[in-house]
């Protein structure tokens, strides 16, 4: 069991690491090419912060644990809205008014729609997968197309790194990610036959939140910043890019079954988590610190749900 513990703590610590590293990269290189903040949160650190789900869902396949990949992206799902816009909002408060995400909001329910649609016709497999990677390419093309009519409006001082810094960063985030993605897996699949949890509630747990402190970690300091923009951006298209990229590279590689616990709850509080922020994006209102404590104490709730 110490080894086991071992391993998914140098995992998470390597997840971490190469997220933020592969963030930094990301944004420094996204700054190069003159892209706004409001695109650079939905794309490029939006792809950076979900890159640990990634590796994580694609090593479990590999390893014969698809429950740890499918759980991994729901689990992240919620954490994401519930944990990663909770405590930052906790925190210092997000403000909205400014920022117009209305669009990116309806994509990721409409994502997230698309997979329960998907899960209640059986095992997500390459056709499913292939449903998924277009639909991911059709947001994309609208990013890029919105990301052609905005300018870059970070501070100047975020634009200092240099071609060499950006590669550096880069090449840590992807050689650290797909060791602690394998560690990671390695750990908690062990963990879980040894104390005969299922890997579909390990997945939904312990390896969504550690998958999900990228961008736990981005959204904090983005809201301490006071850069609304890049928090919520990077949770709304992390959601995205969970559903529409993860779970249709995965579905390539090998088939997804959908446990029956998935299908009666978990796929229903993801949809419900990514429902949540619609009043503060249309209505334009403050996620203060009492809408950061309802955030967490909901999360809480679910943890105590599946456990």
């Amino acid at each position: 069991m110490i080894v086991e513990l071992l391993l998914i703590l140098f995992g998470l610590a390597a997840l971490v690491t190469g997220g933020e590293f592969l963030v930094r990269g990301a944004v420094g290189l996204s700054l190069r090419l003159g892209l706004p903040a409001l695109i650079v949160g939905l794309t490029v650190v939006a792809f950076g912060t979900s890159a640990p789900e990634m590796i994580v869902s694609v090593a479990a396949v590999l390893n014969g644990s698809p429950d740890i990949a499918l759980g991994n992206v729901i689990g992240s799902n919620i954490a994401n809205i519930l944990l990663v816009l909770g405590l930052p909002a906790l925190v210092s408060g997000i403000a909205t008014r400014d920022t117009d995400l209305r669009e990116s909001w309806v994509m990721m329910i409409a994502a997230s729609i698309l997979l329960i649609a998907m899960a209640f016709m059986g095992p997500l497999g390459r056709p499913q997968g292939a449903i998924l990677l277009a639909a991911l390419a059709t947001v994309l093309w609208r990013q890029i197309t919105t990301a052609r009519q905005g300018s870059v409006d970070l501070p100047a001082g975020d634009q200092a790194a240099g071609w060499r810094t950006i590669l550096l960063w880069l090449l840590i985030g992807l050689i650290a990610l797909p060791v602690g993605g394998q560690m990671l897996v390695a750990g908690a699949t062990d963990i879980a036959r040894q104390l005969g949890i299922s890997e579909a509630v390990i997945g939904l747990t312990l390896v969504a939140v550690g998958t999900s402190l990228p961008e736990l970690a981005t959204s904090v300091i983005a809201a301490l910043r006071g850069r609304a923009d890049l928090a919520l951006g990077n949770v709304i298209g992390s959601n995205i890019f969970n559903i529409l990229s993860i779970l249709g590279v995965t579905a390539l590689i090998g088939t997804l079954p959908v446990p029956a616990q998935m299908l009666r709850l978990d796929l229903w509080i993801m949809l419900a988590a990514a429902l949540l922020p619609a009043p503060f994006l249309f209505r334009g209102w403050q996620l203060n610190r009492l809408a950061g404590a309802a955030l967490l104490g909901i999360y809480a709730i679910y943890l105590g749900m599946i456990l």
